[in-house]
């Protein structure tokens, strides 16, 4: 299997930074906002966008990791912070990729159960190839792929990449 480079580190540094400044202007009138990352590779992306916004505003951010069984959506979705932890307060939902939408989806499905006073989503890499109507507020980059082509995104300690395979 070939791994094609999509993404190199230096260009999702740069994806994340230019994220971070998005959330920002998006969230600038609020005091604390809270980044909710899909567990695994949305997490450790929510973790990054959400050091990059403590270096470039005042804003104070809460991590929250958001666990969804990708393979059945519909059972319960569980989340590090209590609900009343995000209740009117601005939040971002982070993945890694936007592929058919569904992850995405059932994700936001949760959170419309709280009331927030805004609510955006964020992926680095949006494939375009969507069965939910569902957009990202904020991405990295946007793909058009076949199906047959599959994205995958590999955080590191040392490099991070993306790559089409």
């Amino acid at each position: 299997m070939s791994k094609n480079i999509i993404l190199n580190n230096q260009e999702i540094e740069h994806k994340i930074l230019r994220i971070a400044y998005q959330i920002y202007e998006t969230f600038v009138d609020e005091e604390e906002i809270v980044i909710a990352g899909i567990a695994k590779n949305g997490y450790i992306f929510a973790e990054k966008i959400a050091q990059k916004v403590n270096q470039i505003a005042d804003l104070k951010v809460s991590l929250c990791e958001v666990y969804i069984d990708k393979q059945n959506p519909h059972n319960e979705i569980t989340t590090s912070l209590e609900k009343k932890q995000y209740e009117n307060k601005g939040l971002v939902l982070v993945d890694d990729v936007l592929n058919s939408g569904t992850t995405l989806a059932y994700g936001v499905k949760h959170f419309l159960d709280v009331p927030l006073k805004k609510f955006k989503t964020a992926v680095l890499v949006d494939r375009n190839h969507k069965k939910y109507p569902v957009k990202a507020d904020f991405k990295g980059i946007s793909l058009s792929t076949s199906l047959q082509e599959h994205v995958q995104v590999v955080f590191e300690d040392t490099e991070d990449y993306a790559y089409l395979s």
